[in-house]
């Protein structure tokens, strides 16, 4: 592990662009594009008493991951023929009541966010909640006034932080062909995220990583 040393949340921006940049440097030569990801560790923390430290969140990246999440739009029909180019899936009301089990396994293996509007909830609930769960896609309430549009731009961007009863959580942050600075952007607002989450200074209870997929972790 190599590190490079840190201070204060507010001081981690030039410490993090270096780390990102030892992180790149030590990646090996694969042949396809890989992750950057961004890893937390938490000191002295009893994720079982203290449900902060669980993280089943989806945070907006400045930049977004270099890989869009694969969105599935559920709306009336109108709505679904408008934006269905936008999305990877556009499933309309008229055609939600016949989904199958099967075919709502196939919905829940391809797609990662389901945004539905708020008026479908229970139906989507009951067809492709039981496929959507297990396998930890989130689905989203569009508020029925919502910008559909908004919605749909601000989830492209979203990384997901998941943990379960280990005191760590990572999550990715771009792409190696992504420029620096927007790799920076997107740390921090992970480590904002997370900071205003727990309600405690991040350097203080906190070590914090970067890596490529074939990198070590470089340590802020």
């Amino acid at each position: 592990m190599i590190k490079v040393v840190s201070s204060s949340l507010e001081e981690l921006r030039p410490k993090l662009r270096t780390a990102i940049e030892l992180a790149l440097k030590t990646k090996k030569p694969w042949k396809y594009v890989q992750s950057v990801e961004l890893v937390l560790t938490f000191r002295g923390v009893d994720v079982k008493k203290e449900q902060e430290f669980r993280f089943r969140d989806d945070v907006e990246l400045p930049h977004g991951s270099g890989k869009e999440p694969r969105i599935c739009l559920v709306a009336e029909d109108e709505i679904v023929q408008q934006y269905s180019k936008l999305v990877y899936m556009a499933i309309p009301r008229s055609k939600l009541d016949g989904i199958a089990k099967k075919d709502a396994k196939k919905i829940a293996q391809q797609c990662d966010i389901v945004l539905v509007r708020a008026t479908l909830i229970g139906t989507v609930g009951r067809t492709l909640g039981p496929a959507l769960g297990p396998r930890g896609r989130s689905i989203v309430a569009v508020p029925v006034n919502a910008d559909i549009m908004s919605y749909i731009t601000r989830y492209k961007k979203i990384t997901r932080l998941r943990s379960k009863d280990q005191p760590w959580v990572g999550c990715r942050i771009g792409t190696e062909n992504m420029p620096l600075y927007h790799l920076v952007d997107n740390a921090m607002a992970v480590l904002h995220y997370v900071e205003e989450k727990i309600k405690r200074p991040l350097t203080q209870i906190a070590k914090i990583y970067v890596k490529t997929t074939s990198s070590p972790a470089i340590e802020v």
